[in-house]
């Protein structure tokens, strides 16, 4: 399973639902996130999550690169929440860290 999956299970299972928000090129062959740092969005439970996934060696550049978007603010203000989810492994079982803004 990949780590979108992981985060949407995870979040579904939270009571949230979930949408992939990321799209494939098939011709460039490129990932595009939402606003160009967002992966999945998570609604429910009276708000909105714009969640980042990446493994967790790679938390550090997906935080810098959502900083440095001008998407940040906009939904900052309006009232979202901002979620990196670094995933890893722990004596064989998938691990979760968190980084909110």
């Amino acid at each position: 399973m990949n780590l979108s999956l992981r985060t949407q299970h995870k979040w579904r299972d939270e009571g949230y639902i979930t949408a992939n928000v990321e799209k494939y090129n098939a011709f460039t062959k490129t990932r595009h996130d939402l606003f160009g740092c967002i992966d999945i969005l998570a609604i429910g439970n009276g708000e909105t999550v714009a969640i980042q996934t990446t493994s967790k060696g790679n938390m550090t550049s997906r935080i810098k690169k959502i900083e440095d978007s001008e998407a940040l603010p906009r939904m900052l203000e309006s009232k979202w929440r901002v979620v990196v989810e670094g995933w890893y492994k722990q004596k064989n079982k998938w691990r979760c860290e968190e980084f909110e803004f």
